[in-house]
């Protein structure tokens, strides 16, 4: 692909994320230009709407930002590691595991940061439970570990269900949100958006690699990839972005599928452009789908999953249209 063109699709989407978090901060119930904004950042409100963009919607914007990147870098990762682009951060399991985690803490009652970090052992637990009984006696493959990922996942969806049959009507809102996905519930926004960072640094370094990888693990191996080590790390770092995500903000959907194929049309497959175009295009996109959750039905709030299944239902049809194959 020609530079020019790779630095024109880079600047695009950089101008898009700018005006999402733009938007972001400026659309609610209380309007705020583009000089409460700035006092906002500068971290010195003097009026209520300064006040509002500072408190709330900025640390809001930054998760929905940071929680979309990773599910999209995720999932980046997750299609070269099983060479199936239908693969995505919750194929398997992190999700469910996060999700039973997190009920079972809202239903005894407990705070947010316990909700917050049983989200993550059940995401951890999930995780470790996935490779380690698709690893068996020392070998998985691809089919076997994405087999073990459903698997899991269905009984954790099952837990889930058997939750929420048992929760009270008091607590049954607050645990259908977080199942939907609620940006406005992340309190450690600088957190999430460390987290991505640190994954986009973390894989990188792997680019050549992954390329290779791509190709078929037999041809990557004669190239003098090592394909397990290589496969282990993508696995453990995909499905720690995808817990610290699904932690952040909940089960958002769509993101992490849609937004690496749409952006392997328009960059190719090469993992040094896809990767850090994925976690930028998903953090915009994530930041788009919270601003409209929060202000089309304003006062009513919509749960952003909702906003990006909608988005994400007929675009991936619409990609399937185009390329048949």
């Amino acid at each position: 692909m020609r530079p020019r063109r790779v630095l024109l699709v880079l600047l695009g989407l950089a101008a898009v994320v700018l005006a999402a978090f733009f938007a972001a901060l400026a659309a609610g119930e209380v309007a705020a230009g583009p000089r409460a904004i700035f006092d906002a950042l500068r971290g010195q409100p003097d009026d209520m709407a300064a006040t509002v963009v500072a408190q709330l919607r900025l640390p809001r914007a930054m998760a929905a930002f940071g929680c979309g990147g990773l599910l999209a870098l995720s999932g980046a990762l997750m299609q070269v590691l099983l060479r199936n682009p239908l693969a995505d951060p919750y194929v398997l399991g992190i999700s469910g595991g996060a999700a039973v985690g997190a009920l079972s803490a809202l239903l005894l009652g407990l705070a947010t940061p316990w909700v917050d970090g049983a989200a993550l052992a059940g995401a951890l637990l999930s995780m470790f439970a996935v490779f380690g009984i698709a690893r068996g006696s020392g070998s998985w493959t691809q089919t076997r570990l994405l087999l073990t990922g459903v698997v899991v996942a269905s009984g954790c969806g099952a837990l889930v269900s058997l939750l929420l049959a048992l929760s009270p009507d008091r607590a049954l809102r607050g645990m259908l949100f977080w199942l939907m996905g609620d940006a406005g519930a992340a309190d450690r926004p600088w957190l999430v958006l460390g987290v991505l960072i640190l994954g986009v640094l973390a894989s990188l370094p792997m680019a050549r690699e992954l390329n290779l990888l791509a190709r078929g693990e037999r041809h990557a191996r004669a190239l003098g990839v090592d394909t397990r080590r290589v496969a282990t790390i993508v696995f453990l770092l995909a499905s720690l972005l995808t817990a610290a995500a699904v932690t952040a903000v909940g089960a958002v959907g769509f993101v992490g599928l849609v937004v690496p194929h749409l952006l392997r049309l328009v960059l190719g497959n090469d993992q040094r452009l896809l990767l850090p175009a994925s976690a930028l295009g998903g953090g915009g996109l994530l930041l788009i789908a919270d601003t409209a959750a929060r202000t089309v039905v304003a006062p009513l709030q919509l749960p952003v999953g909702v906003l990006t299944a909608l988005i994400g239902v007929p675009l991936f049809l619409w990609l399937l249209s185009r390329h048949p194959r």
